[in-house]
This record gives C-alpha cells, structure tokens and sequence, in this order.
C-alpha cells in the first residue's frame, strides 16, 4: 500500500510539472472537527473527532494538487437495548491525494483516494459505571485503510483557508472475516492556514 500511496503522489505531482504554465505552491498546517461513523450491520452513530496536520498545494491555472499529512481520530458510537455504551476510538495518519478545480476566486471542489494507516484502536464500554473498560482492538482491525475524499473549500484572504469534505470508505477496516463488514465514514469541516505561498 505504500508503493500505492508514493505512485500516487508521483504521477498526479508529474502531470502538473509537464504543464506550460507557471505553477504556483503553498504550505500550510490545517485542523478541524470529525464527525465519524462506521458503516456496518450493527447500530452505529457518529462520534465526534478531531483532525490536525499539513498540506501542501500545487495550483496551475484551475487545477491543483493537494497531498495533506494528517492525523485523524474517528470511530463511531454502538448502543445496546437501547442505552448508548460502546465508543470505537480508532486513530489514523492519513495521507489524501486531492485534485482541486478552482471555480470562481478561491472557491473549488476537491476529489482524490485517501491513504490511511491505524496508529491505534480501542473500544471504551460502559454499560454500567462499575464495569467501564477500555479494550484494545488493534489487533482487531487492518493497518491500512483506503478512502474517496469528496469535498469543497475556499481560499480566504491573509492566507486562511476553509474546505468540507467527505471521506467515503472503499476498504473494510475489520481483520476479522466472522465480523460484519467495517468502513470507515467521515464528515470533516477543517480550518488551515498557509505560511508558504510562492509563484501564482
């Protein structure tokens, strides 16, 4: 999966250096809220997260490349006859690799896979007060997780930024074949600011 992220970078980085025009780059940190979910058989809702890291973006003419560096905690809640006692916290190093369309000013649309490698997992059950638990569960889920970024920002003035986006499991995230199927499903509303803006 490695070899997968790295060509993915290198080729859509490649097709914007073969371009005529004068590209333009920025670097800048970024960070906001998670709303996460996973899709899968037994009750679940979303449980709030949060997201922080770097991105990093090269624009030609209405088209840009976007790889972000970022870590992310998600998971879901799980309720049981009714009483809300199961928290999934699941903590990825994510790498998107988004193609931007620049529409009007800074407004664009964002579309790209989304790389994704578990840093930990645990499970924190309190049906009743005396018998709250945490569990680790890496063991339980796969390293890797590949996902559809679908999403929409705006360049701001002084250098900040604002993007919405949508990351839509394609991989299941469970290393247990007798589970019911696992993917990951996050709503993301970030803030960033670029510190780093060189040509266009």
């Amino acid at each position: 999966m490695k070899k997968l992220t790295l060509l993915t970078i290198v080729l859509l980085v490649g097709i914007v250096v073969q371009s005529n025009a004068q590209a333009g780059f920025r670097l800048g940190l970024k960070g906001g809220l998670n709303f996460a979910n996973i899709d899968t058989d037994t009750d679940a809702s979303s449980r709030t997260g949060y997201h922080v890291g770097a991105f990093a973006t090269i624009k030609v003419s209405k088209f840009a490349i976007q790889p972000e560096l970022i870590y992310s905690s998600q998971g879901a809640e799980f309720e049981f006859s009714g009483v809300e006692d199961a928290k999934s916290n699941f903590n990825y190093l994510n790498i998107p690799v988004l193609l931007k369309l620049y529409l009007i000013g800074g407004l664009n649309l964002q579309l790209g896979p989304q790389f994704g490698f578990l840093l930990n997992a645990e499970s924190d059950n309190d049906v009743l007060e005396e018998l709250a638990q945490t569990s680790d569960l890496k063991d339980a889920y796969k390293g890797s997780d590949v996902s559809l970024g679908i999403g929409a920002g705006i360049d701001l003035p002084f250098g900040l930024t604002a993007d919405a986006r949508y990351n839509l499991g394609l991989s299941e995230i469970d290393d247990n074949v007798a589970l019911a199927s696992q993917k990951n499903q996050v709503f993301q509303l970030s803030i960033g600011y670029r510190f780093i803006s060189l040509g266009k």
